[in-house]
């Protein structure tokens, strides 16, 4: 019996897995007269010393699949394979399931510290340091002021009146961050293009929600604005990266050779770009 759910059990296990989507999933009844995919239906297991709760969605597909996202734990399975047999594929992926549940978790952990709260008072992260949002409705625009406050912070003067609604604060700001990010952008690509012997004949800003950068053989290169929230040795690494691909336009060992004969200790940058991009977008 476990050499036959094995065979059932997907080598790959994504963190995200793609299923179309249920419009596309009519709900027909099969040869034998038995009812189309079902709703999901909650349930709960001990996997280890945790209970673990997860939703069974019966599907047509020919093995059991997991996921586990912002939701939590979800199984779709066959028809066919009983509850049990479900349950002792779901024991030996626990390793796999409850560390996913724990990244999970962190990840939610991180984009709730991240998330801004845009008001008079709120904290903003740029450069990789706080900044204090202040409304102050004699200002015109949005200006950082110099002088730190108590407490180190310095503060980022918005001209807007004290009642304004947060999609107010939220758009002035960003505006002003998108022109923090060409501005400081523009001579970090200069100096490390000099430095790589690359041209870069364009540079964008890009709003992607899933990528740092990109960059073309045309020579064109796009990075992401929010870039401007962290500190300058994380946006020299990515911009590095990207001015790397104008040489080798892959990630091969002697892409990485190109990065790092201009950052040598790219490596740490990398790692804290990855753990930092948990919440990258808990400005939205």
């Amino acid at each position: 019996m476990l050499k036959k759910l094995a065979g059932l059990l997907q080598t790959q296990l994504p963190l995200f897995e793609s299923e179309p989507p249920q419009s596309q999933q009519p709900q027909r009844p099969s040869p034998r007269g038995e009812p189309g995919p079902s709703a999901p239906r909650a349930r709960e297991l001990l996997l280890g010393e945790h209970r673990v709760a997860y939703e069974l969605r019966r599907a047509r597909r020919r093995s059991i699949g997991f996921v586990v996202n912002a939701e939590g734990l979800r199984v779709s399975a066959p028809r066919w394979v009983t509850i049990p047999d479900i349950e002792i594929a779901l024991q030996q992926k626990q390793d796999w399931i409850l560390r996913k549940l724990v990244e999970q978790r962190e990840r939610q952990r991180r984009v709730e510290a991240a998330r801004i709260e845009w008001r008079d008072g709120g904290e903003l992260p740029y450069l990789g340091r706080k900044l204090r949002l202040s409304l102050q409705p004699q200002l015109s625009g949005v200006q950082l002021q110099e002088a730190a406050e108590e407490g180190g912070l310095q503060r980022l003067a918005i001209g807007l009146p004290l009642a304004s609604e947060s999609a107010q604060i939220r758009d002035a700001v960003h505006g002003w961050l998108q022109r923090e990010a060409k501005a400081f952008f523009k001579p970090r690509c200069e100096h490390f293009a000099q430095a790589l012997g690359v041209t870069m004949k364009s540079l964008r800003l890009s709003s992607a929600q899933t990528r740092w950068g990109s960059a073309s053989a045309d020579g064109s290169v796009r990075l992401n604005w929010r870039l401007i929230h962290y500190a300058p040795s994380t946006i020299d690494y990515v911009v590095a990266h990207e001015l790397a691909h104008l040489r080798e336009m892959n990630h091969s060992p002697r892409f990485w050779a190109v990065v790092r004969s201009v950052l040598p200790d790219y490596e740490e940058a990398k790692g804290l770009l990855r753990e930092e991009s948990l919440a990258a977008f808990g400005d939205e």
